[in-house]
């Protein structure tokens, strides 16, 4: 019995020293660089170009037919009024009829460029909800010290940045060390597939390979994270996939007063039940194991240690991880019913229950994943399972070594000192996913401070964004083009 404590204690001490050491070389992958310089211009006009510019219902419908081709033309028109020297100085051509790409010839043309993306369609404002917005949605109004309206957030405050900053930097005479292509899209609200896959595959035809894609994506969130007080600068280096499954039962229906055992609805209901309950598994993998690379580091001890020996809790930690929607989001494909309909009357059994179901697919698993774990799941041959719609596989993973981010992740340190800045998985689409053939350095950053109550303004009501931060991000895109490596 001795020599059995003996042995114990001794595991103990070698489990203890190797958690020490692990914990020990689980340093800081945070930089160290100088502030940058302060970008001298002049905010409440900017703020006043983007307000303008939210008043066009550049709208993206899911009908195509509905589209307005005439407000986004004038949105063109607006542009070309605003910014006078880019549109003198830098090649620009419409693309499909509707979207932008603009050229700015860089000091070095044997160097890779890089691409800035962004997009000037919207989605709609819920109807019925405009009476609760604090300004009207397509006012642009500037009150309180905000820019309100639909876009202001998502996206024409990349789109406006953008320019903006290219704009002050012509009127210095200053020219980019690379090349470098402004790439607006006009329907990333529905895909991007007219408007930015387009721009992809003219560049690509053209023999462009960019050093660099940067298009919108993660934020710099405060408060979002737990137990770290510090915003974080989530750069995005992949994205999920999404595909739609719709699921229909069938029955021969009659009187509600001679019902059988599980009406249509009944039936399906119990389907969507089964798909809640048995969600694809998690997995604290690629990007999002990525994040916690680079957050765990800053995080209080007790955690930093957890996130050091994931070898030994990797499984609690994935637990604890779940609880929360937005990192369960970044550990697994995620399951979410969005529709259901079915019935006609109180006393008449239905006939045909219907129910889509969305699932956002993690990168490493695929589409046939998906329909194969749903048709497991739900194990019922009276359930018609049928994809909908449009789906995509998830992106490739942008890596976290390359040359690119840490030119983007010492970009942010100079121009947001006391941020931590992170790879992440960006769990919603983008653009970027119509460039990962051109480049692999695909990332996607927004450079705005947000609170979990400001993301939730992105397709929601009351959108806006501060005039300061608007300021800074239009500061952010002028460090970034200043200091673009030679």
């Amino acid at each position: 019995m001795r020599r059995l404590l003996k042995l114990l204690a001794g595991l103990v001490l070698v489990l203890v020293v190797v958690m020490v050491a692990n914990t020990l070389t689980f340093t800081s992958k945070q930089v160290d660089v100088a502030a940058a310089e302060p970008v001298a211009i002049d905010v409440d006009a900017a703020a006043r170009r983007l307000g303008g510019a939210l008043q066009f219902e550049t709208i993206s419908h899911e009908d195509p037919a509905l589209l307005d081709a005439a407000t986004f033309l004038r949105f063109h028109r607006y542009l070309e009024e605003n910014f006078p020297l880019v549109h003198a100085k830098l090649a620009h051509e419409t693309v499909n009829d509707l979207s932008l790409l603009y050229r700015w010839q860089g000091r070095a043309p044997e160097l890779a460029p890089i691409i800035l993306l962004s997009h000037f369609d919207v989605v709609p404002v819920v109807p019925g909800t405009e009476d609760r917005w604090e300004q009207p949605p397509y006012s642009g109004a500037i009150a309180d010290g905000f820019i309100w309206g639909r876009g202001a957030l998502d996206d024409k405050f990349g789109v406006l940045g953008i320019l903006e900053s290219v704009e002050h930097l012509l009127g210095q005479g200053f020219a980019p060390a690379r090349t470098v292509y402004l790439a607006f899209g006009h329907d990333e609200e529905v895909g991007g597939d007219n408007g930015a896959a387009v721009i992809a595959k003219l560049l690509q035809e053209r023999g462009v390979e960019p050093e660099m894609v940067l298009d919108e994506g993660g934020a710099m969130v405060v408060e979002v994270v737990p137990y770290l007080d510090a915003p974080v600068a989530m750069i995005g280096v992949a994205e999920k996939g999404s595909v739609t499954l719709e699921l229909t039962v069938e029955a021969q229906g009659g009187h509600s007063s001679t019902p059988p055992k599980s009406t249509a609805i009944g039936v399906l209901s119990r389907a969507i039940v089964r798909l809640e309950r048995n969600q694809m598994p998690a997995e604290l993998r690629g990007a999002a194991r990525q994040f916690f690379d680079y957050v765990g580091p800053e995080l209080f001890l007790p955690l930093r240690v957890a996130f050091a020996n994931l070898w030994l809790l990797r499984r609690p930690i994935e637990d604890l991880l779940e609880d929360a929607p937005a990192t369960n989001a970044m550990l697994r494909t995620t399951t979410a019913a969005t529709i259901i309909s079915g019935g006609v009357k109180s006393n008449v059994l239905p006939t045909d229950a219907r129910a889509i179901v969305n699932f956002r697919i993690l990168p490493g698993d695929t589409i046939v994943d998906v329909i194969e774990h749903a048709r497991s799941m739900i194990d019922d041959p009276t359930v018609t399972i049928e994809p909908s719609g449009v789906a995509r596989e998830a992106s490739r993973e942008s890596p976290v070594d390359s040359a690119a981010f840490a030119f983007l992740q010492q970009t942010i340190a100079a121009s947001y000192p006391n941020v931590i800045v992170a790879p992440f998985l960006t769990v919603g689409g983008t653009d970027s996913r119509h460039f990962t053939d051109l480049t692999p350095n695909v990332y996607r950053f927004t450079p705005i401070l947000a609170r979990q109550e400001d993301l939730a303004r992105i397709h929601g009501t009351n959108e806006r964004v501060g005039v300061a931060d608007y300021g800074k991000a239009v500061g952010f895109f002028v460090t970034l083009l200043r200091g673009l490596p030679e």
